[in-house]
């Protein structure tokens, strides 16, 4: 099986996600420098995240899920009964990237020693491996425009007396108060690549057909189809969905299949004007335009005629649609319906 890159553009939109630690009542951004500006990210843990959450609602087997606070009791920091909860996770069983899909795509890390690397031992025997590296290489979603240091200002309404419950915090969570968040208004940008040998089914009996969920082979051709799927319908990512929904879809997308263990572009091709100089790199013959396919609005608004019919000259695929482009490339890479 060949190799698979793909860089994803999303739709513009003002976004307050993926956020830092607070600065007082101030919301913060993450962002990373690139020259003299700095740029709003999503970290592709949060993609990941999120990834593995659709993929739970696609039906397919899932061994980790995410366990938001509940009121049950908790310990408090000063070591005693206490209303302290926190976001936490949970596993299935131990991790099992032939029965579960998140385990197979994303991988994971035991750090246990001590009475748990026995009892882990004594379950899974000594070949057990203890850490599984992600078959889906993903990095830093970058903002295709710097931040501008803009901030949208909110106020939260004092906490009025006779409600049934007090806000943890005092006085001070009870009273009226300016919460200021930083904002942006962009695109972002993210590259993905997954390698043809990890995702190849090598059962010889497998029909390549999705199995049951409570079946434990499954074909991992199959897997990776429903992967392209869920990156195409990405959403959820990085929190603050309540005040920012912001679609990791993409608008648009560039992917190469080939057999280098390369990409050999540049993966954060997409400038906030004009095309990507790689358009001009495959009209010009350099690199095998049998290789390259190109969706979304870049090729339905962007591209003009006379680019796209010396693109399709080369070789070059183009689809409008890229959640059908997906769909393409995933039957060419992946095989199957």
């Amino acid at each position: 099986m060949k190799n698979l890159f793909a860089t994803v553009l999303t739709y513009p939109a003002p976004s307050a996600n993926y956020r830092g630690e607070s600065e007082l009542n101030r919301t913060v951004i993450q962002k990373v420098t690139d020259g003299r500006f700095d740029y709003p990210i999503f970290s592709p843990e949060s993609m990941r995240n999120a990834l593995r959450e659709i993929l739970a609602e696609y039906g397919l087997p899932c061994n980790r899920e995410r366990l938001h606070p509940v009121s049950g009791k908790g310990k408090s920091d000063e070591g005693g009964e206490g209303d302290k909860q926190q976001l936490a996770v949970r596993y299935a069983k131990y991790p099992d990237p032939a029965a579960y899909i998140d385990d197979f795509f994303f991988g994971y890390l035991l750090a246990v020693k001590g009475k748990e690397l026995d009892k882990l031992r004594k379950e899974k025997k000594d070949k057990y491996p203890l850490k599984r590296d992600s078959v889906l290489r993903m990095n830093l979603a970058k903002g295709l425009e710097p931040y501008r240091h803009n901030s949208v200002f909110t106020q939260s309404p004092k906490f009025a007396d006779g409600n049934p419950w007090t806000p943890g915090g005092g006085d001070a969570a009870a009273k009226s108060g300016l919460l200021h968040r930083e904002t942006c208004v962009t695109a972002f940008q993210y590259p993905f690549a997954l390698s043809g040998n990890d995702c190849e089914c090598r059962d010889e009996g497998c029909k390549h057909e999705l199995p049951q969920k409570e079946e434990k082979a499954a074909c991992k051709r199959q897997w990776t189809r429903k992967l392209l799927q869920a990156i195409g319908e990405l959403n959820g990512v990085a929190g603050n969905h309540a005040r920012s929904y912001f679609e990791m879809a993409p608008a648009s997308i560039i992917i190469r299949l080939t057999d280098s263990l390369v990409a050999g572009y540049r993966t954060y091709c997409f400038k906030p004007k004009g095309l990507p100089d790689l358009i001009d790199d495959l009209v010009n013959g350099d690199y095998p335009g049998d290789e390259f396919y190109l969706g979304g609005e870049l090729v339905k608004r962007d591209l003009p005629e006379d680019s796209q019919k010396k693109l399709k000259d080369q070789g070059v695929a183009l689809e409008r649609d890229p959640r059908k482009l997906l769909n393409i490339v995933a039957t060419e890479f992946a095989g199957g319906a």
